[in-house]
């Protein structure tokens, strides 16, 4: 099982989610998000939300056809994505893919960062990935990883989200590095890229905020 979450980020840096959109998937929509799924022709299974970013309209259409329903007041501690997220997690899926949590506000987006290294979602090991039309965002824990080449995603940053990484380890990689460390704040692994088609990045201490890119 693969579960799409859609939350209501700008429309326009949204993918098409029909290519997504396969035989194992799950979706799941967040406040405006629902909306945007069933605009696409994708009934979610459920749906997360105080859903202040919807018309009364909408919002009737959404109580109408959404099998699973989960409405919050505004004021809690947790954000509506939050809420999805930490459903999603307890399905124990193959991967979770998120949409529409870019762009847009800025505190927004910050936050869903930062929900990838909580502690609990870091802990239960699923693939988890922002997506929107320009960028591929996800977090790795210490180890060795190869990357494929992707020439819609040809840049690759690395951005420490702990206080440092050390052990970093570029291959087959524009501008390569052997076990440097990489204090939180530096930009030396900023747009790089493959060299092949294949390249490998590997650290031993701290947890790294990858970002494929494209202009």
């Amino acid at each position: 099982m693969k579960i799409n979450i859609v939350a209501g980020g700008p429309l326009e840096l949204i993918p098409s989610l029909e290519l997504f959109n396969g035989q194992q998937s799950v979706w799941v929509g967040v406040d405006r998000g629902v909306y945007y799924l069933m605009e696409s022709g994708i009934l979610p299974e459920r749906a997360f939300g105080d859903f202040d970013s919807v018309s009364e309209e909408e919002l009737e259409m959404i109580e109408r056809k959404v099998p699973q329903l989960n409405k919050f007041k505004p004021e809690k501690d947790e954000t509506d994505m939050e809420l999805a997220l930490n459903w999603a997690i307890e399905q124990e899926p193959e991967s979770i893919t998120i949409f529409g949590a870019t762009g847009g506000r800025l505190d927004h987006l910050m936050a869903n960062v930062q929900l990838l290294v909580k502690p609990v979602i870091l802990q239960s090991g699923i693939q988890i990935e922002l997506i929107d039309k320009y960028n591929t965002v996800y977090v790795k824990e210490p180890g060795s990883y190869k990357v494929a080449r992707n020439e819609d995603l040809k840049y690759i940053s690395f951005l420490p989200v702990t206080p440092s990484v050390s052990g970093m380890t570029l291959e087959n990689f524009k501008y390569p590095l052997k076990d440097r460390h990489i204090p939180l704040g530096s930009t030396l692994c900023i747009s790089n890229e493959l060299i092949g088609d294949h390249g490998t990045f590997s650290f031993s201490e701290g947890i790294l905020l990858v970002v494929r890119s494209r202009d």
